[in-house]
């Protein structure tokens, strides 16, 4: 059932005429041309709200806005349930749609020692147990640099990172450098990477070694195994915009700082019942 225009001039018939056509009385009408225009006002209420929250959040999804707009939703007396928000968002295209990102940055093919994996089994139970580590590609108009990451695998925080325009080792070395460096405690810590030749190399192992944080490596072949470092790589290009080509390594770098501190700060997890990295890390640890 549609709701005839408000405006006389421009109904094609009377209301009378139109109710009578569908067998209906006035005051039915006009009951429903209230409930209606009570709901279009919700709904362009909530896609207000939507539209703030992504602003900081361009692509935040409709399972993680019900949490982060829940007391927007409340203050305003808004009554939306999860079916009734992405319903909303579907007929105003605002649902994210996923990209899938394929690359390849790791040389597992060189004569330094690869190490077991000793994470296989773990439990991981609280926070700087095991640092998951990785890089990603990111475009500029004059060709790519890559981000180095690290992540802390129980609270999903990038404790240090890296962007350089050169797969070489000493970006990977910063952003361990970086995350020893702002870790408050690694006594029996982990680090887990994939047989690349960068976490390979000598330099970067004994940085580890004489920190006493041991060391983990994937099976040959086995990139699933470094699933929760992939998984954030495709968090900050699929949601925060890192997918884009950039002028420069320099405007690529402030894209990448700011882009982890939102991730960091702002961004809801499934897997964290909902809450931030940085919450997770500091009242977990």
């Amino acid at each position: 059932m549609k709701v005839a225009p408000i405006n006389r001039n421009k109904r094609l018939f009377p209301i009378g005429t139109i109710c009578n056509a569908f067998d209906l009385k006035r005051d039915a009408y006009y009951k429903y041309q209230k409930r209606f225009a009570i709901k279009k006002q919700i709904e362009q209420d909530v896609i207000g709200l939507v539209r703030k929250s992504r602003r900081t959040l361009p692509r935040e999804g409709t399972r993680k806005l019900m949490k982060s707009l829940k007391d927007e939703f409340h203050k305003y007396d808004l009554k939306v349930g999860r079916d009734q928000l992405f319903r909303i968002l579907r007929e105003n295209r605002l649902l994210i749609r996923r990209k899938k990102y394929s690359s390849r940055t790791t040389n597992s093919y060189h004569r330094f020692y690869k190490y077991d994996n000793i994470i296989k089994d773990l439990e991981i139970n609280r926070p700087n147990q095991v640092w998951a580590s990785d890089i990603t590609y990111i475009r500029t108009i004059k060709g790519f640099c890559y981000l180095a990451l690290i992540t802390d695998m129980y609270s999903r925080k990038i404790v240090g990172y890296d962007l350089s325009d050169s797969l070489e080792l000493k970006g990977c070395v910063r952003a361990l450098n970086k995350a020893i460096y702002n870790a408050k405690n690694i006594d029996r810590l982990i680090h887990h990477s994939d047989r690349g030749i960068q976490y390979c190399s000598n330099v970067y192992t004994q940085i580890l070694k004489r920190k006493k944080i041991e060391i983990s490596m994937t099976e040959e072949n086995h990139c699933y195994e470094n699933a929760l470092a992939e998984r954030v790589n495709g968090i900050l290009k699929d949601e925060f915009y890192l997918d884009q080509t950039f002028t420069s390594v320099v405007h690529a770098k402030k894209a990448a700082k700011n882009a982890i501190k939102l991730y960091n700060s702002k961004r809801l997890h499934l897997s964290l019942d909902y809450k931030t990295p940085n919450y997770v890390h500091q009242y977990a640890a």
